[in-house]
């Protein structure tokens, strides 16, 4: 289960517990800084409407405990707050404006390039931030020559054998695959008196996707009555525990790679390459 502020991710690599002086003297070369962005939005009447930052923060730290003691990696604390206006109307949510969304981003940015630092991985956990992490990675690039990395952890898969093929399509919100982590890392804040199936119908399109190669614009008003979209139903807290485990096996994996990698290493690569 879940502890904030409690063990080696966050007594090790929590950057904020430094002091002025100890940031000042950290090696910035091949260091990675970690900054989780999340959501505080309905999750349907049986999770949390943090449900996107807390499986953002427990993935995070299972995979920093994972790493080795001299991985250069360290974490921020996350935003917890996203752009979630597909949300607003249903209760709980709060949301930023994109406008507002990037401005923190850039302007955390620029601090830690002026602290030194010049790596930085957008790790998200929710899916309406995707579109606009995508265009302020290439902002952080452009204005402060900094090396930014975007990625959600659940596009790392882990739940094919666990779950079936329609779930894995629809299920993107409040379904079988969030509710599982959060039985699996915070047990008492699902409601299961109060779990949920539902799943907007796409049958009949043979292109149109909820999320993948054509997508359309959609209010959650428009493809749901629960406010989920999945078959919470179905999760365990067992299912929860298995993907939790894979998914930060690879994410260990993940974030050493990007610590080591400099655009240099490509230009190297493709130039011997050509002269062979």
């Amino acid at each position: 289960m879940f502890t904030r502020y409690e063990g080696a991710a966050w007594e090790e690599r929590f950057l904020p517990r430094l002091t002025s002086k100890q940031v000042k003297e950290l090696p910035k070369e091949s260091t990675l800084v970690i900054l989780p962005v999340g959501a505080i939005e309905q999750h349907g009447p049986h999770l949390p409407v943090m449900t996107d930052t807390l499986i953002g923060e427990a993935t995070v730290t299972l995979a920093l405990e994972k790493l080795k003691p001299d991985a250069r990696v360290w974490l921020l604390p996350p935003v917890s707050y996203g752009k979630s206006n597909e949300h607003l109307g249903l209760p709980g949510t709060i949301s930023l404006s994109a406008t507002t969304l990037q401005s923190v981003i850039l302007d955390i940015a620029e601090s830690l390039r002026l602290s030194g630092f010049h790596k930085l991985l957008l790790f998200n956990t929710h899916g309406g931030n995707t579109d606009l992490l995508n265009v302020v990675s290439r902002e952080i690039r452009i204005r402060h020559d900094m090396l930014v990395f975007y990625l959600s952890p659940s596009s790392l898969g882990g739940a094919e054998d666990l779950m079936p093929a329609d779930e894995l399509e629809y299920g993107i919100h409040g379904g079988d695959y969030e509710t599982s982590i959060v039985k699996a890392i915070k047990p008492g804040w699902v409601q299961d008196q109060w779990l949920v199936s539902e799943t907007p119908s796409m049958t009949g399109q043979k292109f149109l996707t909820l999320e993948g190669k054509i997508r359309f614009a959609w209010r959650m008003a428009d493809i749901s009555d629960s406010g989920i979209c999945g078959d919470a139903t179905q999760a365990t807290a067992a299912k929860g525990s298995i993907i939790q485990e894979r998914v930060t096996d690879i994410l260990a994996e993940v974030f050493r790679e990007l610590s080591e990698f400099e655009f240099s290493d490509l230009r190297a690569k493709a130039k011997a390459g050509a002269e062979r």
